[in-house]
């Protein structure tokens, strides 16, 4: 019978965590992950601990030659805000797993709230293209009553966003800011990065240049432009060389 999943954080001993716990996961679009990681190579951030998974299939990226752990806890001696970025997907049936790892990093530290960047690929119009949210009571008064941010209508979590509100609610964990956004598939989507960087000035003053990301997003966008027409072309002219071979079909009907 296979073992439960479990992670395990490692933290030096004589390294105490205050403020907000940032969250940037891998998922559909990369804009949480794409965000916070952004968000580490612009500022200061040094990383101060890891997650390791077990139970779990492992994946070690590397960059090159040089290998990093998946999943990484930073922190910044100017900042109020430590960030945790996970390169690999959190599966929803080991998400509890990964709330209990969460929970006992908390439980050791003085992290007084948690923000979560969560992309999702949810039915919206052109003019829906913001960040929402779904905060409990204490985060929305301590980090929304000053933004114009707007609350998501409705829906349902699951997996990670589900066990951290869930476990927020009842005081497991700190009052929880869950920050979604809606994203297109394929490929990360560094519009969506972009938006959730702008909140991260506004609610947190994180002066972080975002000109790299969009012109990223530019790219992005004329190239998936580009292939669009490509395709359109191909299926005009192969349309038109049906219609010309159709009464030579019929001869042979």
């Amino acid at each position: 019978m296979a073992s439960d999943p479990r992670y395990e954080v490692s933290v030096p001993d004589d390294r105490t965590l205050e403020g907000t716990l940032l969250v940037g996961l891998s998922n559909f679009g990369l804009a949480g992950l794409t965000a916070t990681d952004h968000l580490l190579t612009q500022l200061e951030f040094e990383q101060v601990g890891h997650v390791r998974s077990r139970n779990l299939p492992t994946v070690t990226p590397f960059e090159d030659g040089t290998p990093r752990r998946p999943i990484r806890l930073y922190a910044a001696a100017d900042h109020d805000v430590c960030v945790l970025v996970s390169e690999v997907v959190v599966p929803v049936w080991a998400a509890a797993a990964f709330a209990d790892a969460v929970e006992n990093l908390v439980a050791s530290s003085e992290l007084e709230e948690i923000a979560l960047l969560h992309g999702v690929p949810f039915p919206h119009g052109p003019d829906e293209h913001a960040v929402f949210f779904v905060a409990t009571p204490e985060f929305r008064e301590r980090r929304l009553e000053e933004t114009e941010l707007e609350p998501l209508r409705g829906g349902v979590f699951d997996g990670v966003p589900a066990e951290f509100t869930s476990r927020s609610l009842d005081g497991e964990l700190p009052p929880l800011g869950t920050l979604v956004t809606p994203i297109h598939p394929p490929g990360p989507d560094f519009e969506a990065a972009v938006r959730f960087l702008e909140f991260l000035r506004e609610g947190y003053g994180l002066e972080v240049d975002d000109r790299q990301l969009r012109e990223r997003s530019e790219s992005m966008n004329r190239y998936y432009g580009e292939l669009a027409d490509r395709i359109e072309t191909l299926e005009s002219e192969r349309g038109s060389s049906e219609e010309r071979q159709l009464p030579m079909d019929r001869m042979f009907m």
